[in-house]
């Protein structure tokens, strides 16, 4: 039958959606719009931020209450995300979709919303494997046993799925699709202000407001020595849809430095910056598609960090780094992430210029590792055929 006549005499169908990060509310948003292309009397709800809620998601609850790192991080909001776990057990009830779509996030999806919607025997589509390469595998096992449909978006997942008997989707990366910034490098430093003289420093301190807290005074002491060495400097900050401007912005008023922050248009930001200090996660891909030179930090509560130590089981951790499949820019983790050596690593790629062009080479490359453009589309094409 074709897909016209099927849409005409489809009934309304309803699917509930989760993403409980910026980056999935990104891809989240993404697919929705692909998946109503194809049936635009499908009805979504869930968990997810402003991008999925404008694409036509109605929320249960916004993703920036869900956003938490660390084992002590989610030890501290336990009884916020009991709560929300309540609410989606009871919409799974009263709402009765038809299908359920899991975006990453796999604490949470993994261990309560997949388990009760298998009970309730709704299909489960699961978007953007969490990173099981890097540690805990051993839960391809339980997501083969939860799991109908997974997608995956980096092309060695597939074997990695393969190795424990689960067949999955490879639909390529869907930064490839959105990683476009609507100005030049020289239009984008006019439209904010910024003098095009200047090197451009970017500070990206993650979407969740404990990385912030972490991450952001460290990169402002950078900010600061790079001040004192390099005359002239200026910093951005490409802010995040999950965070409050406020909470930024009284972080940055603790300092000596002034740093514009700029809302809704991060990839134009990003593409203004001769360097990025980053937090590690989606950020680091996105900047390595524009080809931007960085340096890769993160920090985490010590006994989260001692706990990932002995069960992750990559070298690298930033996703440039990953998919590069050798260390292209350098990282710096835990006590390492301090305002010294981030500058120090920042002097050194700003004052080589063939390292800086070596740099941008390598991260030029990991597009062509990446597939092709269209991941959502596709995606949404299987989401949509488990109707």
């Amino acid at each position: 039958m074709p897909l016209e006549n099927k849409k005409q005499n489809a009934k309304s169908k309803t699917i509930m959606i989760i993403a409980g990060e910026a980056s999935g509310d990104m891809h989240g948003a993404s697919l929705v719009r692909e998946m109503l292309r194809i049936d635009p009397s499908l009805n979504f709800y869930g968990i997810g931020g402003n991008r999925m809620q404008d694409a036509g998601v109605k929320l249960l609850v916004n993703a920036a209450e869900t956003a938490v790192v660390g084992l002590t991080e989610v030890i501290s909001k336990f009884g916020t995300l009991f709560r929300i776990i309540r609410q989606v057990k009871k919409s799974l009830d009263e709402m009765k979709p038809e299908l359920v779509i899991l975006i990453d996030y796999p604490d949470f999806n993994l261990n309560f919303v997949a388990p009760a919607a298998k009970k309730r025997n709704i299909k489960i589509f699961y978007y953007i494997s969490p990173q099981v390469w890097a540690w805990r595998k051993s839960r391809i096992n339980k997501i083969k046993r939860l799991v109908d449909k997974m997608a995956v978006i980096l092309p060695f997942e597939v074997d990695t799925y393969a190795a424990k008997g689960f067949v999955v989707d490879y639909v390529g990366h869907p930064l490839l699709d959105l990683v476009k910034p609507a100005y030049s490098k020289q239009e984008s430093r006019k439209i904010f202000d910024l003098d095009e003289s200047k090197t451009t420093i970017g500070l990206l301190p993650g979407s969740r407001t404990s990385e912030v807290i972490k991450l952001l005074p460290e990169m402002l002491k950078t900010a600061e020595i790079l001040a004192q060495k390099i005359p002239d400097i200026q910093f951005v900050l490409p802010l995040a849809d999950t965070l409050e401007e406020n909470m930024v912005n009284e972080i940055i008023s603790r300092f000596t430095i002034r740093v514009k922050v700029i809302g809704g248009h991060t990839y134009d930001v990003i593409s203004c910056m001769d360097l990025g200090i980053v937090a590690s996660g989606t950020a680091t891909l996105e900047t390595a598609l524009l080809g931007v030179p960085m340096i890769i930090i993160y920090k985490i509560s010590p006994l989260s960090y001692f706990i990932g130590k002995l069960i992750v089981n990559v070298k690298n951790i930033g996703l440039a780094n990953i998919i590069a499949g050798k260390t292209v820019v350098p990282e710096l983790i835990q006590n390492e992430a301090s305002g010294e050596n981030i500058a120090q690593e920042a002097l050194a790629i700003l004052n080589n210029a063939e390292r800086r062009k070596q740099i941008i080479e390598e991260l030029t490359a990991i597009r062509s590792k990446l597939g092709n453009p269209g991941a959502a589309i596709r995606a949404a094409q299987l989401a949509y055929d488990m109707l």
